[in-house]
C-alpha cells in the first residue's frame, strides 16, 4: 500500500476515534502520530519538531499566562469594570468581547494569538455573570478566525505581499492590495458578528462536554497575592498582550514572548511552579501536535497536492466564472478542516494562478476565495491552533465542533462564492 493511501486510511481512522471519544483527545492524536511515523508516512524528525513547534508552545503557555492573570486582583477589576460599563448586562459584555476579538484579529497576523489574548477576558465575563464558558468561547474563536484578513491590516497586508510575489513569479501584470480582501469579504464580517452575537448563544451547549482547562481551583479559594506579585501579574499580562500584537515590530517571536511571561509569573510569585504546571493544557497541546503531524503527512505523501492536481485537470477549458469561484472556495474550505489553513493557501494559490493563466481569468478573485475558504476553518482542531485553545477554554469535544459550526459554514459558503463572483469579475 502506498504512503498516500496509508495516510488517508490513518486519517479516516483518527476521525472515527475522535468522534467515539474512547480516549482523551491528546491520546488519540498521539496514537495517530505514532502510526504515521511507524508506517513511514511521516518522518520522525518532523513528528518531533511538531512537539516543539512555536504554535504548540503558545497553546500550552497561554493557559499559564491566563492562570496568572486569574490569580491577580486585576481580573476582578476587569469583571467589575465590564459590569459597570454594561450596566450589569451580560449580552452587552459578551458582544463587547466579540467585537474586541474582531478588532484584535484585524490588527495582527495570527488568529490564534488574537484568541489567546481575548479568551481570558471572555472567561472573566462568564465568571462575573455566572455563565458557562461553553456558551461563549467558540463564537469568540470563530470570529477571531473568520474575521482575519477582512479589514486591510495585519494578516491582509502580509498575505497580499505573499500573493504579489506569486503573481510576479507567474508573470501576471496585476498587483494585489490588502483592500482587495476587504472588497471581496466585507459583508461576511457583518454576517460573522451577527451570528456570533445573536445566534450562536442559542446554539452553544449549556454545559461543557469535557473538563474546562481554565477552571482549576477558584481564585476566591486561594490565598490573596501580596502587593508585588499581584502588581507584577497584571503588568506581565498587559506587556504580553502588547508584545504579541507588535511582535513583528519589536522583533521577538510570539512563542518566546509567551514562554518569558510564564517564567516571569513564576519568578515573581504570581504562580507557584506547581500551579503553572497544572495550568498547562497538555492534552490539548498533544492534540494539536498530532493534528499537525497528520496534516504534514497528508502534504508529504502527496495527498493534498493530488487533490489540487485533480482540480486543475477537472477545470479543463471551462469559462464559467461561477464554477471557478465554487471550486476555489469549497475545496480549500474542506481541506483546511484537516490541514493548517496557511498550508492550504500555499498549496492552492499556485494552482489558482496556473488555472487563471491558462483560462485568461482574473486571479485576484480566486486568491481572495482561497484565503476566505482557508479561514472558514473551525470544525476540526487541525485547521488552526485557535480551535484547540477554544476546546480547552470551552470544554468542547470533537463532535461538538461540527454541531456548533455547521450553520455559519453553510451560510458563509454561498455568500462568499456569489459575492466574489459578482463583485470581482473572474472573466
Amino acid at each position: 500500500m502506498e504512503p498516500m493511501t496509508i495516510s488517508i486510511v490513518i486519517f479516516a481512522a483518527s476521525i472515527v476515534l475522535y468522534a467515539l471519544n474512547i480516549w482523551p483527545l491528546g491520546v488519540t492524536a498521539m496514537l495517530s502520530l505514532l502510526t504515521l511515523v511507524f508506517t513511514g508516512c511521516l518522518e520522525a524528525p518532523k513528528a518531533l519538531a511538531g512537539i516543539g513547534s512555536s504554535n504548540a508552545v503558545i497553546i500550552v503557555g497561554m493557559f499559564v499566562v491566563a492562570a496568572g492573570l486569574k490569580r491577580t486582583s486585576l481580573i476582578d477589576q476587569i469583571s467589575g469594570g465590564i459590569r459597570k460599563i454594561t450596566n450589569g448586562s451580560y449580552p452587552k459584555a459578551y458582544a463587547g468581547c466579540i467585537l474586541l476579538g474582531m478588532i484584535v484579529t484585524s490588527l495582527i497576523t495570527s488568529p490564534m494569538v488574537a484568541y489567546a489574548i481575548c479568551f481570558p477576558i471572555m472567561d472573566a465575563i462568564c465568571n462575573e455573570y455566572g455563565k458557562s464558558p461553553s456558551k461563549a468561547q467558540f463564537p469568540l474563536a470563530l470570529v477571531c478566525i473568520g474575521a482575519c484578513a477582512i479589514l486591510p491590516f495585519g494578516f491582509a497586508i502580509s498575505e497580499a505581499a505573499l500573493f504579489n510575489g506569486l503573481l510576479k513569479t507567474y508573470e501576471f501584470d496585476v498587483v494585489m492590495s490588502p483592500v482587495d480582501f476587504t472588497i471581496g469579504r466585507l459583508p461576511m464580517l457583518f454576517i460573522l458578528l451577527a451570528w456570533a452575537i445573536f445566534i450562536a448563544p442559542k446554539m452553544m451547549p449549556e454545559k461543557p462536554m469535557l473538563p474546562i482547562q481554565t477552571q482549576g481551583t477558584k481564585s476566591a479559594d486561594l490565598p490573596k497575592l501580596k502587593l508585588l506579585p499581584n502588581t507584577m501579574g497584571s503588568i506581565i499580562f498587559f506587556v504580553t498582550v502588547f508584545a504579541l500584537i507588535f511582535n513583528q515590530t519589536i522583533g521577538i517571536a510570539p512563542w518566546l514572548i509567551v514562554i518569558s511571561a510564564c517564567f516571569l509569573d513564576i519568578a515573581f510569585g504570581v504562580l507557584s511552579a506547581k500551579e503553572a504546571i497544572a495550568a498547562m493544557a497538555i492534552d490539548i497541546g498533544f492534540m494539536f501536535v498530532g493534528a499537525n503531524g497528520m496534516a504534514q503527512a497528508l502534504m508529504d505523501t502527496g495527498a493534498a497536492t493530488a487533490v489540487g492536481e485533480a482540480l486543475s485537470t477537472a477545470l479543463g477549458g471551462t469559462r464559467s466564472g461561477l464554477l471557478l469561484c465554487f471550486l476555489f472556495f469549497i475545496i480549500p474550505f474542506i481541506l483546511t478542516q484537516f490541514m493548517l489553513n496557511q498550508g492550504v493557501m500555499n498549496i492552492f494559490a499556485p494552482i489558482a494562478l496556473l488555472a487563471s493563466k491558462a483560462l485568461g481569468a482574473n486571479p485576484i478573485g480566486l486568491l481572495v476565495l482561497i484565503c476566505a475558504g482557508s479561514l472558514t476553518a473551525f470544525m476540526t482542531p487541525s485547521a488552526t491552533p485557535a480551535i484547540p485553545i477554544a476546546m480547552a477554554a470551552g470544554g468542547y469535544d470533537f463532535k461538538s465542533l461540527f454541531k456548533m459550526g455547521w450553520l455559519i459554514a453553510l451560510v458563509l459558503t454561498p455568500c462568499y462564492i456569489f459575492y466574489v463572483y459578482f463583485v470581482i469579475h473572474i472573466f
